[in-house]
């Protein structure tokens, strides 16, 4: 109850506060964020700060993970990449909006987040996600184009591998810099394969791993 009581709270605090959508909303009151902490956090769930995982690693703030979504206006039926699983739980928002036509393909290279991940999909009964053990830096060219593209580690700048999978109109988010700082940026691809970008305020992540990330 008390769990329930603070998502509630959260949920007010974002209408008064923010633009997210009815559907944002209700994907976020759907999800159960006790189900993607460790059981150490799970009294923490929805406390408005990161939480750690395993490995340096963290689930992001609940606050940040909705401007995420919201920046990337989910349609129902998309096919999205995401680098970095962590958890799960951003994915998780991710599936709920596409809905069950829509396809969450996801990539970790951290192996215990990865069994973990693909656990809490399987208690929350989420089944329209594949969590890929590969470097996401490099995308997943075989499922390509994307609808949409989320990074959810610090990267120095969009892979422009990645913006070679993204489709015409879509966007990519992701928090780019360097280790220390970083700006929240979404960009859409336009018809030239440029980047028409929008800046989102500053943030701080861990570094994204992979070839086109800070640590291999």
């Amino acid at each position: 109850m008390i769990l329930e009581q603070k998502k509630n709270r959260l949920i007010e605090y974002w209408r008064r506060d923010f633009d997210f959508t009815n559907e944002e909303l209700e994907a976020f009151r759907e999800v159960k964020r006790e189900n993607f902490v460790i059981d150490d956090m799970i009294d923490y769930a929805y406390e408005d700060t990161p939480l750690p995982l395993v490995r340096g690693k963290t689930i992001s703030q609940p606050t940040t993970v909705m401007m995420m979504t919201s920046a990337l206006e989910i349609n129902p039926g998309e096919k999205i990449f995401e680098v970095g699983t962590g958890s799960g739980y951003q994915a998780a928002l991710l599936a709920k909006l596409t809905g069950e036509n829509g396809k969450i393909f996801s990539t970790e290279v951290i192996p215990e987040l990865v069994i973990f991940s693909k656990n809490n999909f399987a208690k929350s009964g989420i089944k329209n996600i594949e969590v890929h053990e590969i470097d996401g830096s490099k995308g997943l060219a075989k499922e390509a184009p994307f609808d949409k593209i989320i990074i959810t580690a610090a990267c120095r700048d969009f892979p422009q591998i990645l913006i070679d999978q993204l489709k015409v109109d879509g966007f990519i988010i992701a928090p780019v810099g360097n280790k220390d700082e970083q700006t929240m940026i979404r960009g859409r691809k336009l018809e030239n394969g440029r980047l028409e970008l929008e800046f989102l305020g500053p943030f701080l992540f861990t570094p994204m791993y992979g070839e086109y990330g800070f640590e291999i």
